[in-house]
């Protein structure tokens, strides 16, 4: 392994270990020495890639952010258009352990934005490009005649809109909004829009 290779795999060992330690105890608890314990490095090799908690975050928050649907964007061209937004849908919300942890994530995101201008700003960035990949996948249906032609940023708006609303009444446990209710609201809202069954398709 080269120099380069060894100093890119102990960054996103230590992002990794960030976004762990921020999801489990919140980003004001979090110290510095908490991360680096927990990526296994010493505080001064974790200064040497992130001298501030803040750039820490919000490296930590693009990383996870850049991990979520993955597995949807390598398969992507070769599912039609309302499987692919079924897959988005699915990342969107809090489906399993490691996008659980991405809420608690987004959570404390969404708590810094109200007092910090670099988070407010990183926050609206990581939502255009949610946008983007919403729609993204809204208008390559259209193109291929699986969806109906419908005003796209607008659905983006709404799609981006529903999986806050429903996820975080999945994230609290509510009893009347589970995982299948959340993505059936979902899915059922925006059909008539474009012109498919209101059922969720089968991933």
């Amino acid at each position: 392994m080269t120099k380069a290779e060894r100093a890119l795999e102990t960054r996103e060992r230590i992002l990794k270990a960030a976004c762990e330690v921020i999801a489990e105890i919140g980003f004001e608890n979090i110290s510095m020495r908490k991360v680096a314990e927990h990526a296994g490095v010493s505080k001064a090799l974790l200064h040497y890639h992130f001298d501030t908690r803040e750039k820490l975050f919000a490296e930590a928050m693009t990383h996870s952010f850049a991990q979520t649907g993955t597995d949807t964007e390598d398969e992507a061209a070769g599912l039609p258009a309302a499987v692919l937004l079924a897959r988005i849908l699915r990342s969107m919300l809090p489906t399993d352990e490691e996008l659980r942890q991405d809420w608690k994530l987004w959570q404390e995101l969404w708590v810094r934005a109200q007092r910090d201008r670099t988070a407010r700003h990183l926050a609206v960035d990581l939502y255009d490009q949610l946008h983007s990949w919403v729609t993204g996948a809204v208008e390559r249906g259209i193109a291929s005649g699986e969806f109906r032609q419908c005003d796209v940023a607008a659905l983006g708006t709404l799609v981006l809109a529903l999986c806050d609303g429903l996820g975080i009444r999945v994230m609290l446990d509510d009893p009347r909004v589970d995982l299948a209710t959340a993505r059936s609201t979902v899915w059922a809202t925006i059909a008539p829009f474009l012109g498919v069954a209101p059922e969720f398709p089968e991933l």
